[in-house]
This record gives C-alpha cells, structure tokens and sequence, in this order.
C-alpha cells in the first residue's frame, strides 16, 4: 500500500432514512496502524457511519475507499460514477473490514473453534485444517484456545465477545471496526475485552471504535472524532479532545460521560 494513502477514506458521506438525515456529510482519512475512537450521544450517527463503512447499510450518498478501493460503486476515471457493485464485489471489499458488534452472533449450535472457522471455509474456500490452525492462532490471541470445545451457551459474555473478535480477526481484515463492543457486558467482564482491544492497538491493528468507554478513548485512541447530529463537531488526538476541546458541546459530553 502506498503509505502516502491513507487505509480508509470517507468522502461527504450521508445517509437517511426516510425524511430522517441520520449522517450529514462526514469526510474524514483514517491511517494505517492507527485507532480512531467514535463517541458522541445516542442518536448521534456513531453505529450508522460504522455499518455505511461495510455497506451493512447503503449510504444515501458519498463515497467510502477501503485501501485505495471504492466500497459500494465506483468511480470511473472520467469522474463519473459506475453501477453499483455487485454482491460479490461488496462481500470481497467487506472482506477487508472485521466487525464487532454489540451482540455476540455466535451460532449456539457450534463450538467455539466451530464459529471462528465457519466462515475461513464458507467464505474463503480454506481447507479444514488450514481453517483450524488459524481459528487456533487466534483463539490463543483472546486467551480462549482453552475453550475451543466448548459451546458458546457456556461461556461468560466477555467470553463470547472475545470469540467474536477472534472470529473477525481470523479472516485478517485490514481494519478493525467495533460497534459498542462491551455494551452488552456486565461492568466485571468489560476489562478482559477492552484488553483484548488494547492488544490489537499496541500490535498496530487500524481500528475504528466506536465507544462509551471513555478511559479506553483517552488510552488506546490515537484520533478521536465526536459526532453530533450527524456530523463530526470536534476532530483531534485524545490529548486535545479530552483536555481541551473546541467544541463546548464535545467538553460537556466528556464531563458527563467521566462524571
């Protein structure tokens, strides 16, 4: 990859449903190797710019580049946009793309290892044992090789959504995006995923996080936007953000969410 370019690239992005404008222009560069945490109010557009950037929901206008390459349709050279992509194309570009979500989406009637490894042989065509070397490499990173056998009804939530990261990183995406990945948990199980996402951070994994865990923002984060109606209102590193932000609606933000 050039390292000139950066590894995501969003340019006016807007989104509506209905009569709602839900994101209202957003642009932002996001490089490789860095973590960008996404925090602002609910209703801000946090989940929804995330799910626009793996075409899990299709944007209503804008254009988003994964790695120099346009997810959703693409633009010819003459400036004009082409048809849209097709399913093919949208699931090889979303290959790029690992995603966390709130909720686990583990398959009850598989193993541990059974989940990570579905999609290395469904997905990726990988022969079994290729599938389960690497869905073990990766367990081990989360710490749960341990529970490779076990179901996922008999794991803790903090232990089913380190699965699901493991799950993601198996297909080695180039990015890393997490929708409010311990919201669901207990306070107790929330530090062994937030470890899990700090690890992922010092090993130079491009992560975009959207978070209410503000201690992690402030940590792990090498960038920090704040959204606010659909746009991005404060845009800075943590250090600016959390010390000394521009946007006096940002500020309270962050002193309601320490406080």
């Amino acid at each position: 990859m050039d390292g000139d370019r950066p590894i995501i690239r969003v340019k006016d992005l807007r989104k509506s449903f209905g009569s709602v404008e839900v994101l209202r222009g957003i642009t932002i560069d996001v490089s490789a190797g860095s973590v960008l945490s996404i925090i602002g109010a609910s209703g801000s557009g946090k989940s929804t710019f995330l799910r626009c950037l793996n075409y899990l929901e299709r944007p209503t206008s804008g254009d988003i580049f994964v790695d120099g390459e346009a997810i959703g349709p693409s633009i010819a050279p003459d400036g004009r946009r082409k048809s849209g992509a097709s399913p093919r194309d949208i699931a090889r570009m979303r290959s790029k793309l690992g995603m966390v979500f709130q909720q686990f989406n583990l398959w009850p009637h598989m193993t541990v290892l059974g989940n990570v490894i579905e999609a290395l042989i469904q997905v990726k065509h990988m022969r079994r044992k290729e599938a389960v070397d690497i869905g073990q490499h990766f367990l081990a990173k989360v710490n749960l090789l341990n529970k490779k056998d076990e179901y996922p009804a008999k794991l803790s939530g903090g232990q089913q959504q380190r699965v699901a990261i493991a799950r993601a990183l198996a297909m080695q995406p180039k990015v890393m995006l997490f929708d409010e990945a311990t919201s669901s948990l207990d306070p107790e199980l929330t530090g062994e995923v937030l470890e899990v996402m700090r690890g992922l951070a010092r090993e130079g994994m491009t992560m975009l996080v959207v978070t209410h865990e503000m201690g992690f923002a402030r940590d792990a984060s090498d960038r920090i936007i704040f959204l606010h109606d659909g746009m991005v209102e404060e845009d800075g590193t943590a250090a600016q953000v959390f010390s000394a932000p521009s946007s006096e609606r940002c500020q309270r933000f962050i002193s309601s969410a320490l406080g």
